[in-house]
């Protein structure tokens, strides 16, 4: 008997547990958005207007210098290109940060310190569906039809979400003691935003070039994003050819699986030494 009293009392202690640090994700959430967004005259508006002015410098270049006919739907392609990138890209530079700008809530004592870098992925995933609507919108502009594969949306979201946390937790740590980590991602994404074919289709790469490309995970999630929104950027003559490349999802996912526990480790090694670095 008393063995299931102290069994129910554990699973009650776990779940009050786990309400609080929803609570506290969802206040630090709105209070990251509140401070990205402050003093500013059009707001959080700024979430739509950057992917926007890219997609009309991309679509000017590409599109009216030096045009780029093996693309169907191009206004589409580039801006579900820049959703997920922007969202992968914003969520490292906010978390590399995370730990030396929040020096007063890492200095109250119990505060979970492993959250912050979950808080900055998590504000990049609510800037992400806020933007779906727009890319939406241009999809049915171009017309292009949805699938039984959209319902694999969440999957992705996850996948993204899961192996942006890890990276996040590695960068965030080593921030702490080397300062230059920030300026060095900063050098790094953008080469990589240039490899993963946010702009261009990898698959129309010469072969030799095209496993280098493949490389990078964030190739394997632009894609997989476009196929699942009706196949972006493919031709209407091949479409029925096009199918999603579960090799590469499920390597991506199997990084991931690896990379979650193995970035937190590191993060809760460094977490020792945080008051003492700031």
């Amino acid at each position: 008997m008393v063995r299931v009293v102290r069994n129910g009392r554990m699973k009650f202690s776990l779940g009050r547990s786990l309400v609080q640090r929803f609570d506290l994700l969802k206040g630090l959430v709105d209070r990251e958005i509140k401070l990205l967004y402050n003093r500013s005259f059009l707001g959080i508006a700024w979430m739509l207007i950057n992917p926007l002015m890219q997609l009309a410098v991309f679509a000017f270049v590409f599109g009216l210098i030096l045009p780029n006919n093996s693309v169907d739907n191009y206004a589409s392609f580039i801006f579900s290109g820049l959703l997920v990138w922007g969202w992968f890209q914003n969520s490292l530079t906010q978390a590399t940060g995370a730990i030396v700008h929040n020096r007063s809530l890492i200095r109250q004592p119990g505060f979970p310190v492993a959250i912050l870098p979950v808080v900055t992925v998590t504000t990049g995933l609510i800037h992400f569906l806020l933007s779906l609507p727009i890319l939406i919108i241009f999809l049915l502009i171009d017309g292009v039809h949805f699938g039984a594969s959209v319902m694999l949306l969440p999957l992705l979201m996850v996948l993204q979400f899961g192996f942006t946390v890890a990276l996040a937790y590695v960068l965030a740590a080593i921030n702490v003691t080397f300062r230059d980590t920030q300026h060095t991602l900063g050098v790094l994404l953008q080469m990589m935003f240039y490899l993963s074919g946010v702009f261009y289709q990898v698959n129309f790469l010469p072969e030799k070039y095209r496993t280098i490309f493949y490389l990078n995970p964030m190739v394997g999630l632009i894609e997989a994003y476009r196929h699942i929104f009706g196949k972006i950027g493919v031709e209407e003559a091949r479409l029925a050819e096009v199918v999603l490349n579960w090799k590469l999802l499920g390597g991506i996912g199997l990084m991931t699986v690896v990379l979650l526990p193995l970035g937190y480790q590191v993060f809760k090694r460094q977490s020792e030494r945080f008051v003492e670095e700031l």
